[in-house]
C-alpha cells in the first residue's frame, strides 16, 4: 500500500469517477490510475469501484467503508508535512483563504494588511466563490481558511467558528422617495418597490427571504448578484432599492446614493471562519484567525477543533 494508490482512490471518488480528470489531476496516466486503483483492490482483498466494462460507475459497499480512511491516512500525511514545516521555518509558507466577495472585499483587506507586516515570508493566495465553493475548497484541501455568512456550519466536516454579527442596510439613489419616509423604514414600504439583491445563498439572503415570508409580502426582486458592487452599480442606474450588507456601504465612496438601516426588518447574520476538521495549523494560520476575530484565541479555536463548543 502507498500513497500514489490511496491518492487514486481519493480522486477517482472526487471525478466523478472519470479516470481522465483523476490521470490530469495526478500528472499520471489512465493506465497508471487503473493500475494503481487495482493493486490496491488486490491488497485489500475487496473491490472499491464498480465497474461496467472498462469505466468506474461507483463505488462497492467496501468502497464507501474504505473511502473515509483513505481520506484520513492523506490528511494524516498532509498534517505531518505541516508539522515538520511549522516547526523547520515557522515564519515561512503558504496559507490559503476561500471568501465569498462580501468578505474578500470589505472583511479581509485590512487583515491582510496587517498580517502582511508580521508574516512578510508566508505567501497568501485568496480564492473567492460561493459560500458552497468555499466549503468544498476546505474539504478538498485547496483551502487552509474559509469564510462565509452562508452555508459553512451546514458540513460536519468543518469546525465552522463564529466571527462577527452584521445586519442589512437599504441603498438608494441620491433623492429616492424612501429618504423622506418618516420613521424607520418598513418591510410593506420595501416590497412596494423593485430590489436589487444578492443571490440565494449569499451573504444572510436566507434571512431577507425570511423576513418578508413572515409577513405575508413577496418582494419585487427585479436583480440578483453576487456581490454588493454590483448591487451598487444597478441601483444607481435607477434599476431598483438595494438590500446590502451594512459593511458594503461606505458614504465617501459611494456618493451616489444613501443608506438606509434596514437592522430591525431582518435577523442579524452571523459570519464564520471555517477549518476542515482533523486538519494540523501551522502557527501563522492561528495568527492570522485571531487577527480576523480577535475572541478566536489559538486556545479558543484549538478547543473547537478538539470536539470543545464555541459559544457564538
Amino acid at each position: 500500500m502507498n500513497f500514489q494508490q490511496l491518492r487514486a482512490v481519493r480522486e477517482t471518488a472526487r471525478s466523478g469517477f472519470n479516470l481522465t480528470d483523476v490521470a490530469a489531476a495526478l500528472h499520471t496516466s489512465q493506465p497508471g490510475v487503473s493500475r494503481q486503483i487495482r493493486e490496491l483492490e488486490d491488497e485489500l482483498g475487496v473491490e472499491i469501484f464498480v465497474r461496467a466494462g472498462k469505466r468506474l460507475t461507483g463505488l462497492t459497499p467496501p468502497g464507501e467503508a474504505v473511502l473515509p480512511i483513505v481520506e484520513r491516512l492523506l490528511l494524516d500525511a498532509d498534517n505531518l508535512r505541516r508539522a515538520g514545516a511549522d516547526f523547520a521555518s515557522q515564519d515561512t509558507g503558504r496559507l490559503s483563504i476561500a471568501a465569498t466577495h462580501s468578505q474578500a472585499r470589505y472583511a479581509l483587506p485590512q487583515v491582510v494588511r496587517d498580517f502582511r507586516t508580521l508574516y512578510p515570508h508566508v505567501t497568501l493566495n485568496l480564492h473567492q466563490g460561493s459560500p458552497r465553493q468555499v466549503a468544498e475548497m476546505l474539504l478538498s484541501g485547496e483551502a487552509d481558511i474559509g469564510v462565509a455568512t452562508e452555508a459553512l456550519a451546514q458540513y460536519e466536516q468543518l469546525v465552522a467558528l463564529p466571527c462577527y454579527r452584521w445586519t442589512h442596510s437599504v441603498v438608494v439613489p441620491v433623492g429616492h422617495p424612501l429618504l423622506d419616509v418618516d420613521g424607520p423604514i418598513t418591510l410593506a414600504q420595501l416590497a412596494r418597490e423593485p430590489i436589487v439583491t444578492y443571490d440565494t445563498g449569499y451573504t444572510g439572503r436566507t434571512h431577507i427571504d425570511e423576513a418578508f415570508a413572515r409577513a405575508g409580502l413577496k418582494p419585487a426582486v427585479v436583480l440578483t448578484a453576487m456581490d454588493a458592487d454590483v448591487i451598487k452599480t444597478y441601483v444607481e442606474l435607477g434599476i431598483g432599492v438595494g438590500l446590502v450588507a451594512s459593511i458594503a456601504f461606505d458614504a465617501e465612496r459611494d456618493r451616489n446614493l444613501q443608506a438606509l438601516d434596514a437592522g430591525h426588518l431582518f435577523e442579524i447574520n452571523l459570519t464564520r471562519l471555517a477549518i476542515r476538521r482533523g486538519t494540523w495549523l501551522r502557527g501563522y494560520v492561528y495568527a492570522f484567525i485571531e487577527a480576523f476575530a480577535p475572541t478566536l484565541t489559538r486556545e479558543a479555536v484549538e478547543q473547537a477543533l478538539t470536539g470543545e463548543p464555541v459559544e457564538d
